[in-house]
């Protein structure tokens, strides 16, 4: 979408000019162990795209003034591609990602620790979209060989998605071409142009692609239904995750942050697909509000209500990842799925932060 470029846009110079005190914030405080300064401290969270309606709470929990009810300075940058908001949480230049939780199994893998601290989807809410005038030769994952499929970015979680549907469908992941189709309108435009067959993405591209008779559904993972029908049980997905040394060392803002989250959770469970999107920046609709709201609709059975892990998700994402992963597979016996998330802060977060 057109906003996603003009926000990423203006990321940049932030990230460009603060990031080394951010650096700073992250590593060195970490390593001081005090959450003194929590009261001054901003916080910069990366979100793997933040007009994705995946994503959605960020942004609504800043609308909502969440953040500042809290009492903490939150600043929501966006990057296209959780693979590359994760890699700027592991540089240091940002204290939280909202992105998938799959990412903390697959860094673990490789040695760091990082943890979900609210879970905010129990569900993908990804979706496998076929381009029309292919839909004919593809209709499941077992077609995929020889077709260039799209996803956000290699190494992203529809990425990992992709494979473990190909895998699990007999073909190979070498078998298909995979295309970075991004998401919004640089996945349209892969669509128009032929640049891929199928692909994988989220709303509201796919009401967009749908509503206009470009591409049909092929694999639905917006539900609990779609999501177990393809990967065998529920898939944790959207989450806040930080680095477990930051974590330890700021335990005061992090519960301040996932406070404001899980408030939002709450809210979003007690209002309409129409008065949530209402809440939402125009510019998310790009100038089809009816077509934003029914894809807030399509999409909000995936959220949880109180920002809990459900059981067994996690066991879920590894068994996925561990079928195709070359990081995880070899390591999937010593992988301890406990450290990838914690409810520590959830479990304290006011009940009477219900939503208002």
């Amino acid at each position: 979408m057109r906003f996603t470029r003009s926000v990423a846009l203006l990321a940049v110079p932030v990230l460009g000019l603060g990031l080394v005190a951010g650096c700073r914030d992250s590593r060195t405080q970490a390593a001081g162990g005090s959450d003194s300064a929590s009261s001054n401290e901003t916080v910069k969270i990366m979100v793997g795209g933040i007009d994705k309606v995946i994503y959605l709470p960020a942004k609504l929990t800043e609308q909502l003034g969440y953040f500042k009810k809290e009492g903490v300075n939150v600043q929501l940058l966006t990057e296209p591609a959780g693979a590359q908001a994760e890699n700027v949480l592991i540089s240091g230049d940002v204290q939280g990602v909202v992105g998938f939780y799959d990412h903390t199994v697959d860094l673990q893998a490789k040695g760091k620790c990082i943890e979900s601290v609210a879970q905010l989807a129990k569900v993908p809410g990804e979706v496998e979209v076929v381009a029309t005038a292919k839909a004919g030769q593809i209709t499941s994952p077992k077609d995929f060989a020889g077709k260039k499929l799209g996803v956000t970015s290699p190494g992203s979680s529809t990425d990992f998605l992709t494979r473990y549907l190909a895998t699990v469908n007999g073909v190979d992941p070498g078998a298909y071409s995979t295309v970075k189709a991004g998401a919004g309108q640089t996945f349209i435009a892969a669509i128009d142009n032929g640049g891929i067959d199928a692909g994988m993405t989220t709303d509201p591209t796919v009401a967009q692609l749908t509503s206009t008779g470009k591409a049909k559904v092929m694999i639905d993972m917006r539900t609990e239904e779609g999501t177990k029908a393809a990967l065998g049980g529920l898939y944790p997905a959207s989450s806040l995750y930080m680095d477990c040394a930051y974590v330890a060392a700021h335990k005061q803002t992090v519960q301040k942050v996932v406070n404001a989250f899980v408030r939002t959770m709450r809210w979003i469970s007690a209002h309409s697909a129409d008065e949530i999107a209402a809440k939402m920046p125009a510019d998310y609709a790009a100038g089809n509000p009816q077509l934003y709201t029914q894809s807030v609709k399509d999409s909000m059975t995936m959220f949880t209500a109180d920002g809990v892990m459900p059981a067994d998700g996690p066991k879920t994402v590894l068994n996925v990842l561990k079928a195709f992963s070359p990081n995880v597979k070899p390591k999937a016996d010593t992988i301890d799925l406990a450290k990838t998330y914690t409810t520590e802060f959830v479990s304290k977060a006011p009940k009477s932060a219900d939503a208002s």
